[in-house]
């Protein structure tokens, strides 16, 4: 029994001592690996920070347009109004960077487009252009550059909000290697009209009505149109349909119209001082490329007793808001 005790006490002595060594080791950073039976009751928190270098070579940046500004080449104007029955110059202007280098960039493209439209629609002249190849105008500083993109647009396209994007792309042979950036500008509505150059009535004698004789309207703008004539001889509101060389005039009322090519003289509108729509003819806006809208107006004019020579007037086509 007394020998038991004295164990005990041994292996309760050899414990502490080793608790103590323990922790002189912990104390000085020394870990100790410690049996199970000493190690579940030691505590040894040793954490360290470490900083390493991190390291990469980007090979690629992709090229940014960084701003798209839209104006009417002539009139340098942000909102544009589109040429009666031509083409209107429009430039959407690019800056673009590439941190490669400004000779990194390889194409530029840009589309002009319709609000109610997608970028990536196909070209119409009513509501989207494109141009394939923007041309580069000169280097800022190495990284970037200025360029300029050129579009044509149709007397026809739409009145409205239209958007320019621009996209750039660079060497790198990657989706990533393209930039786009985009900005928007106004087209004007216009209501425009061409008409044949002279009605010429040929030579009727006093008392006499003259063959039906066509003038041909067309819409030179992008919206529906009427249209509204006015006669006079020399001066407006004067009442004429025209002076004469020799005596007399002959009066507004006796030159008449219609969009009818079946109207005789009778059921015909007669040409007033006044502006007047002619009935029944309401042109809507050009859509198809190649073919314009064309009306024809059907036009007869009565010789009265007094008026001799030769005469001339005036007659005033206007395009109306419908």
């Amino acid at each position: 029994m007394k020998n038991t005790k004295i164990l005990n006490t041994k292996m309760k002595n050899v414990y502490i001592i080793a608790l103590m060594f323990a922790v002189m080791l912990t104390l000085t950073g020394v870990v100790l690996l410690l049996p199970s039976s000493f190690a579940a009751n030691i505590v040894t928190p040793n954490y360290k920070n470490v900083t390493v270098h991190t390291y990469v070579n980007i090979t690629n940046s992709r090229p940014e347009v960084l701003s798209v500004s839209i104006f009417d080449t002539i009139n340098a104007s942000k909102n544009i109004t589109i040429t009666s029955g031509g083409l209107r110059s429009v430039t959407c202007n690019a800056t673009i960077r590439d941190w490669n280098g400004f000779n990194d960039i390889v194409h530029v493209n840009a589309t002009l487009y319709y609000s109610f439209n997608q970028s990536t629609d196909p070209d119409n002249n009513n509501t989207h252009y494109t141009n394939y190849t923007c041309n580069v105008n000169s280097s800022i500083d190495g990284f970037a550059g200025y360029y300029t993109c050129l579009f044509n647009v149709y007397y026809y396209a739409n009145n409205g909000t239209w958007a320019c994007n621009v996209t750039a792309q660079d060497a790198y042979p990657a989706s990533n290697s393209t930039g786009t950036k985009g900005n928007i500008t106004y087209f004007y509505p216009v209501y425009s009209l061409n008409v044949t150059d002279g009605i010429d009535y040929g030579n009727i004698a006093v008392e006499e009505y003259s063959g039906n004789i066509t003038a041909n309207v067309t819409n030179f703008g992008n919206m529906g149109i009427n249209i509204s004539v006015e006669g006079y001889g020399a001066t407006r509101g004067d009442g004429l349909a025209m002076n004469c060389s020799t005596a007399g005039n002959i009066t507004v009322a006796n030159e008449k119209f219609s969009a009818s090519a079946n109207a005789d003289y009778v059921s015909k509108n007669a040409l007033s001082s006044a502006t007047q729509a002619i009935p029944g003819l309401m042109m809507p806006k050009q859509t198809i490329a190649g073919t314009p809208i064309i009306n024809t107006t059907y036009w007869q004019l009565f010789i009265p007793p007094n008026p001799a020579g030769n005469c001339t007037g005036f007659i005033l086509f206007s395009a109306q808001i419908p």
